[in-house]
């Protein structure tokens, strides 16, 4: 493996610092899920949080938005959503006798797609065109999204009923499924004490622009990847594919995914180049909600559990480069 000297991340050293520290201050005690969002924002991706009500996924996309004093739009998807309320639709204007496009809340830059699993299908499926070329297209016309643009989709992993899962087609779109999990006791006496003065949202200050997170999207692009650690990833996936646990295994945009996720999670640690534990630390983040768990082996804890736990012991299996 080729060895690269490290390199200073300047002049975005101090900007990364403080977007972590903004967002953390709304988000408190959970460093890792923070890191993941902006892991994916800087990546240019998505992200599901899939969690229990009232850990803070809300609050999450919120900080994120706020600290680059980006457009932020929540919708929340129920079963009555039309795709026209999320994209947008074409009123008639009688004074000038034409139709007038009003757009929907789709042309944001951070969209919180709050319990996605609670629309129908023909909802949920009109956000895939915009999640990977940020794009609408609306009457055969085609309305380019401003970047940076990230949907965080939330669900509910204990509620089913009333629920419609999302397809794989539309899981494979998201670059990272993560959770946030209950705070310790110290972190939740806190947050009982902040609420006496203010909601902690509203102490987060934006700290970056939207052109300055396109600057570092760039940057992130000119993270180098050597070409082992692509072999790594590659033997990943293939596990994936051949393993008896798993129906189905892990797409070329799932490998993509990593590749620029691991690059993103570079740049955040101050680095140019990508080491293998990059990759592999985000591999369950990337991989586990691309995969199908055959029901063969389906366990008590459920797919998820089971698809993170056949993910972790390929890992286990194959070693990383040195």
């Amino acid at each position: 493996m080729q060895k690269f000297a490290p390199v200073p991340r300047a002049p975005w050293s101090d900007a990364v610092r403080r977007l972590e520290e903004s967002v953390a201050v709304a988000v408190k005690g959970k460093p890792e899920a923070v890191r993941l969002a902006l892991t994916a924002f800087l990546a240019r991706g998505h992200v599901l949080i899939e969690d229990v009500p009232g850990v803070g996924k809300t609050t999450l996309a919120q900080a994120v938005a706020r600290s680059v004093g980006c457009t932020f739009q929540r919708i929340q998807f129920t079963s009555d959503l039309l795709p026209s309320d999320v994209l947008g639709v074409s009123v008639w204007n009688p004074k000038d006798a034409v139709f007038e496009f009003k757009r929907g809340p789709i042309f944001a830059n951070v969209i919180l797609a709050d319990e996605i699993n609670r629309t129908t299908p023909k909802t949920q499926s009109c956000l895939l065109e915009a999640m990977s070329d940020g794009q609408v297209t609306i009457e055969d016309i085609t309305h380019h999204l401003a970047p940076p643009f990230i949907v965080i989709a939330t669900q509910n992993p204990v509620e089913h009923y009333g629920t419609y899962p999302l397809p794989e087609s539309q899981m494979d779109r998201f670059l990272l499924r993560i959770t946030i999990g209950y705070p310790g006791d110290a972190v939740e006496r806190q947050i009982l004490q902040d609420r006496k003065s203010q909601a902690p949202i509203e102490t987060v200050t934006q700290v970056a622009s939207a052109s300055d997170v396109l600057a570092m999207q760039a940057a992130v692009d000119d993270v180098t990847v050597d070409p082992s650690i692509d072999d790594y990833i590659i033997q990943v996936v293939r596990e994936t594919r051949e393993s008896p646990l798993l129906e189905l295994g892990v797409s070329t945009r799932g490998a993509l995914g990593l590749h620029h996720a691991a690059k993103a999670r570079a740049f955040l640690d101050g680095r140019a180049f990508v080491l293998p534990d990059d990759a592999k630390d985000l591999a369950v983040a990337t991989f586990a909600h691309r995969v199908v768990v055959s029901r063969a082996h389906d366990t008590v804890g459920g797919m998820r559990e089971e698809a993170d736990r056949i993910i972790r012991e390929i890992l286990e299996r194959i070693p990383i480069p040195s």
